[in-house]
């Protein structure tokens, strides 16, 4: 069976305490409204429908940012969530970045996935910077050794974007270093696919992902890796119900980066990110999470600081089935 990963919607209220605090007046107000926005997304859950709320249910998935494993939505799941990332690059202001995503189980082996993606940047301005669209399918209809799983997705970002939901080609500290106002007309129209590998050796989730992309506007293919490893601190618990028994935290790590171009592929003036993970799975609630990744290069940022919150609906297709045979 595929079990479903919770949904993310990110509570960034803690990391803005370390943003600088001098901008315009203007501008202050544009980051005030992202970040009063960004806050109050985790409130989306409370507002559901009595009927959704009642049915959602957890289930623990891997505690990765960027690496994806073998799990997928179930089928007629909706998944609601957001992303927050946060640094302060050296050379470059302090940014706030912000994903929401829209996942649906549509079939068994099939997860279908919207992003929307925004950002504010200290001393300059808040703006959209795109869209994603993302299908990952299972290749094996029942559990071996290693699971492989194929992801195809379309990207329509401008150059303002600092999501890095994965790091390809020779991606580096400078793509940070760069005012709104003269890389949002960088306009990038991509394909990227991915290689899911996924094993669950003695209760761990061993998972890597090797990344290819190309932008149709042109240039070379470049490639990326993502390799994440974790486990649940406790397999089972008590007999009775616990908010933070052991069973519903779980921990890992993470490391990525690029891999350069067809042109030039190794590691030579690329960027590399490694970092831990943890996820608390709240009984009956959302799925919080938290994670410090550190560069490990010159080209790397330094350390970014990525939040999570999730929650997910099961069965939303049938919602709307009930309403209509009423």
């Amino acid at each position: 069976m595929f079990t479903a990963p919770a949904f993310r919607i990110a509570a960034p209220l803690g990391t803005l305490h370390s943003l600088p605090h001098r901008f315009s007046n203007s501008r202050n107000h544009s980051w005030h409204r992202t970040a009063l926005l960004s806050s109050a997304l985790p409130l989306f859950s409370a507002l559901l429908p009595p009927t959704a709320a009642s049915t959602a249910a957890r289930a623990q998935e891997p505690p990765y940012f960027v690496t994806y494993s073998q799990v997928l939505e179930e089928p007629g799941n909706l998944e609601i969530a957001q992303r927050g990332l946060t640094g302060s690059p050296k050379d470059s202001n302090a940014f706030y970045n912000s994903t929401l995503e829209l996942e649906y189980g549509a079939k068994a082996w099939w997860t279908t996935e919207l992003y929307l993606q925004g950002q504010a940047t200290a001393k300059d301005s808040a703006i959209f910077t795109g869209f994603r669209w993302e299908n990952r399918f299972r290749v094996l209809p029942t559990e071996r050794w290693i699971n492989p799983v194929l992801y195809l997705e379309y990207e329509d970002v401008n150059g303002a974007d600092k999501s890095v939901l994965e790091v390809t080609g020779h991606d580096s500290i400078a793509d940070f270093q760069e005012r709104n106002a003269d890389s949002r007309g960088d306009i990038s129209r991509t394909i990227e696919g991915k290689l899911i590998l996924s094993s669950e050796p003695k209760g761990w989730d061993v998972s890597e992902n090797w990344i290819m992309e190309k932008n149709m506007m042109g240039g070379a293919w470049e490639f990326g890796y993502a390799l994440g490893a974790s486990r649940p601190l406790a397999f089972t618990g008590g007999s009775r119900e616990c908010t933070f028994c052991r069973q519903n935290f779980s921990a890992g790590a993470e490391l990525y980066g690029g891999l350069a171009t067809v042109h030039d592929f190794g590691l030579h003036h690329t960027s590399h990110c490694a970092g831990p993970t943890m996820f608390f799975n709240l009984p009956h609630g959302p799925t919080l999470g938290f994670s410090p990744q550190f560069g490990l290069s010159s080209n790397s940022a330094g350390i970014l600081w990525r939040v999570t919150a999730s929650y997910e609906v099961q069965q939303f297709r049938d919602l709307f089935r009930s309403k209509k045979a009423r």
